[in-house]
This record gives structure tokens, sequence and C-alpha cells, in this order.
């Protein structure tokens, strides 16, 4: 009877230990999946929001007396940029600046991106050139 105990024991043992085993496989596999999901959601992020212009100077509504100004500030994810219809290029880091020269009274300043993938975003920027 005392034999027969350990071996259902032994038995019982090691299916308990496989079973222990099999879920633990799964568990990792699991998790594994889920980290490769979210950090492919991670990487893709800059492919699903589409190009990015931050316009650091002028400020939108500024007003100067001077007729040239810099037009400086930062595009993400682009694949063309242009300043009024005309291209313009970016550093390495997406940084940009030109100059451009106002005309007297009121002007509007467009900046539009494309990004590979034919999504597009303009910024518009009024600006005031007083004569004085």
């Amino acid at each position: 009877m005392r034999v027969a105990l350990k071996k259902y024991l032994g038995k019982l043992t090691n299916v308990m230990n496989h079973n222990a085993i099999s879920t633990l496989k799964i568990g990792l596999y699991s998790l594994f999946a889920v980290i490769v999901v979210v950090y492919s959601l991670f990487q893709a992020q800059k492919l699903i929001s589409g190009p990015i212009i931050e316009v650091y100077t002028p400020q939108n509504g500024a007003v100067y007396n001077q007729t040239m100004i810099e037009v400086d500030g930062r595009a993400q994810n682009t694949a063309y940029l242009n300043l009024n219809g005309r291209k313009i290029f970016t550093d390495k880091d997406g940084y940009f600046k030109e100059k451009l020269l106002l005309s007297p009274g009121y002007n509007i300043i467009r900046l539009d991106a494309t990004d590979k993938f034919k999504k597009y975003t303009e910024k518009k920027l009024e600006i005031i050139l007083k004569e004085y």
C-alpha cells in the first residue's frame, strides 16, 4: 500500500510540475508577444502621426519693422518641406532656418510638409511689416 501511494504521489508531482512548467512557458511567450506588439506600436507612432512642423520664429501675429526676417523651426517625419511654395531643406535632426523678405503690410507665411506616405500638414503664420 505504501509503495503504491508513493508511486501515485510521484506521478501526481510529475504531472503538477509538468503543468506548472507548461503554464510558465505559456506566460513567458505571452509576455514576449505583448512586448513585441507594444514596441512595434511605439516605433510605428512616427509613421502613423504623419509630418510635424514646429515654428520657433517668427511668432504668429508678430509685427516687424525690418524687411528681412529669419524663419526657423523643426520638421519631423517629412519627405518634402516647402516655405511659400519653395522647397527648403532641414539638417539631419530636422531643423531648418531660412531668410525671408517681407512685403510692406500684411504677410502670410505658409510652411507645408509631406511625408513618404503622402500625409500632408500645413502651418500658416500671419506677419505684419510696419512701414515708417
